[in-house]
């Protein structure tokens, strides 16, 4: 089980830029893939990003793709989410996930075992 921590979330105009950070402890990070999900009040769960153990390979919800930039440093147990270009519909709470499935991309929430518990993300018009 990993514990997963995420910070920098925030208040940002519209066209800003914020990057989320997730630490890990624990077990496992080096073998996991990692993801992004977010969660607007009255709205399911989506899918944001996700990376590969070693971060050879990344994946994109098509609403983030060109926007966002998902990234790792194992050295450091941190994954990393760059948020450039942000929009009102960006708003939610982002969620950091673990997951040992090997299948790709890692895309459905419940392919995701450990959760951290989440950072505030608003973006006004």
């Amino acid at each position: 089980q990993a514990q997963l921590v995420e910070s920098g979330g925030g208040l940002v105009q519209s066209g800003g830029s914020l990057r989320l950070s997730c630490v890990a402890s624990g077990r496992s990070f080096r073998s996991s893939a990692m993801g992004w999900f977010r969660q607007a009040p009255g709205k399911e769960r989506e899918f944001v990003a996700t990376v590969t153990w070693n971060g050879g390979n990344v994946y994109y919800a098509d609403s983030v793709k060109g926007r966002f930039t998902i990234s790792r440093d194992n050295a450091k147990n941190t994954v990393y989410l760059q948020m450039n270009s942000l929009k009102p519909e960006d708003t939610a709470v982002y969620y950091c996930a673990a997951s040992r499935e090997t299948r790709w991309p890692l895309t459905d929430n419940r392919h995701y075992g450990d959760w951290g518990q989440g950072t505030q993300v608003t973006v006004s018009s």
